[in-house]
């Protein structure tokens, strides 16, 4: 008779939130500010430009990700940079590159 391995810690209620804030990451165009913003700091417009989008659907990515707390925003003069609050988003984007990113393309880690 095997025995079964140690139960893992937690409950389905304590991954409440990790579910809320994955489905929140779970969008083409907030993967793609992730990405931008582990290799850098971006304004609003920015932001926009390099994901195709306006800056008012930009600009509502980005609140619904520093909601969850992924992203921080620092205000210099007239404008406001974003950067990754969340260091784990790392490794979490490292796999999604290379996964889904075309020739397996790999996120190097610092």
């Amino acid at each position: 008779m095997s025995k079964n391995p140690p139960k893992p810690p937690g409950s389905v209620e304590d991954f409440a939130e990790a579910a809320e804030c994955l489905r929140t990451l779970a969008h083409p165009v907030r993967l793609r500010i992730v990405q931008l913003l582990l290799r850098g700091r971006y304004t609003v417009g920015e932001m926009a430009q390099h994901c195709d989008v306006p800056d008012n659907v930009a600009s509502e990515h980005l609140r619904l990700l520093q909601r969850c707390g992924f992203l921080k925003s620092e205000r210099e003069g007239r404008f406001v940079y974003y950067q990754v609050a969340e260091p784990h988003l790392q490794q979490l984007m490292a796999c999604i590159e290379g996964r889904f990113l075309p020739c397996g393309a790999k996120y190097r880690l610092e």
